[in-house]
């Protein structure tokens, strides 16, 4: 049997008409940036964020950037961001100027560790951004407490984690602002890369909307030096059709997960842990092997696609290398890179093919 380690086949199959209905109104109205697909889906993704306002963007390292380069954080300011995450929540930080300072995740969770943060805050930090990795949320309470206690801003890094609770609430409105990617691989994803950031704060969306408009609050008018990074009409009927499903597909997700979470019994894999109070949507199943490359060839020779989430911390890669850092100074960052491994997790997986890489699984000695 032959598993992908995702695949959009059986969702954009059920949302096909749709899609192509949603292709086709674009492109009869012959209005492709800023028009009415673009207002639509941005109401009715704040709406399901629970907050007030959203910004389409181009992508997620965007919605993440803009949102700190209208909180006025750049040159000599520090952004507390997890040593354990895609490298977009590092540059989003370089990109205005500032510096990412890193601090440790929890290993059951693979998110920052709140109780790491205050050690790592000086003079110059202005922010901190965690990242709702893997769709599983942050302990955001006392993250809350600790910006609230500095002084600091949060930005909220939603890329993984379209829908996910924590404490009954929807992640991406706790912060001052928050980004979502929708890339197509995400829970929710544009056929094409995409953005959004959301904010509860009229100012701060008004800002940011003019930030990517090469800082232009009206026709040739500039009052930021901005950037270019709109959501396309295209991209946004197409987030719009799925935007309704979302929350069903999610379901799925949390059936496969438990599946995996239920009948996974090698006593050589760490499966994910999830807090209590908290209700994970299953961007990526990781699981941890200290053999990980060879249960990743046995995975491959049984025909099951398999992804690393990361192989290379940020603090070692090489266009990190001028924040002086070396291997073994962040080890909690390294161990889950030398021993995490994604397995197969997407919308429309049988239970034939779920239980086919459970069995795999437990074969591996």
């Amino acid at each position: 049997m032959k598993i992908p380690f995702v695949s959009f086949i059986p969702m954009e199959r059920e949302l096909d008409k749709d899609l192509r209905n949603a292709f086709e109104r674009v492109y009869t109205r012959s209005w492709y940036i800023g028009g009415i697909e673009d207002e639509n889906f941005e109401k009715a993704f704040a709406d399901y964020c629970h907050t007030d306002y959203c910004v389409g963007v181009g992508n997620g390292l965007d919605a993440l950037m803009l949102a700190l380069k209208a909180l006025d954080v750049g040159e000599g300011d520090e952004v507390i961001v997890p040593s354990n995450t895609y490298i977009a929540t590092a540059l989003a930080v370089t990109y205005v100027g500032a510096t990412p300072v890193f601090v440790e995740p929890d290993i059951r969770t693979f998110n920052i560790d709140p109780t790491k943060i205050e050690e790592k805050i000086t003079d110059k930090t202005k922010a901190i951004m965690p990242v709702h990795l893997y769709g599983q949320a942050c302990d955001m309470d006392p993250i809350m407490e600790i910006a609230k206690k500095y002084n600091l801003y949060v930005v909220e890094d939603c890329a993984q984690a379209h829908g996910a609770t924590y404490k009954g609430k929807v992640i991406g409105s706790f912060g001052d602002a928050a980004g979502f990617s929708f890339y197509p691989g995400k829970n929710l994803g544009a056929l094409g890369d995409a953005g959004a950031t959301v904010t509860n704060n009229k100012e701060l969306a008004e800002k940011i909307r003019a930030l990517g408009n090469y800082g232009s609050d009206y026709k040739y008018h500039h009052i930021y030096k901005g950037n270019n990074s709109r959501l396309d009409e295209i991209q946004a009927a197409f987030l719009s059709v799925k935007l309704p499903h979302l929350n069903k597909m999610n379901v799925e997700r949390r059936r496969i997960a438990q599946l995996y979470l239920d009948g996974i019994k090698n006593p050589e894999i760490v499966l994910p842990y999830i807090p209590e109070n908290m209700v994970p949507v299953w961007h990526i199943f990781g699981i941890r092997c200290k053999r990980s490359t060879e249960l990743e060839k046995f995975l491959t020779d049984k025909g099951i696609g398999t992804n690393k989430h990361y192989p290379i911390p940020m603090h070692l890669q090489d266009c990190y290398k001028d924040l002086g850092f070396k291997e073994g100074d962040f080890p909690i960052a390294e161990e889950i890179s030398k021993t995490e491994l994604s397995i197969p997790m997407y919308y429309g997986m049988t239970d034939e093919e779920i239980q086919y890489v459970i069995d795999a699984i437990n074969e591996f000695k």
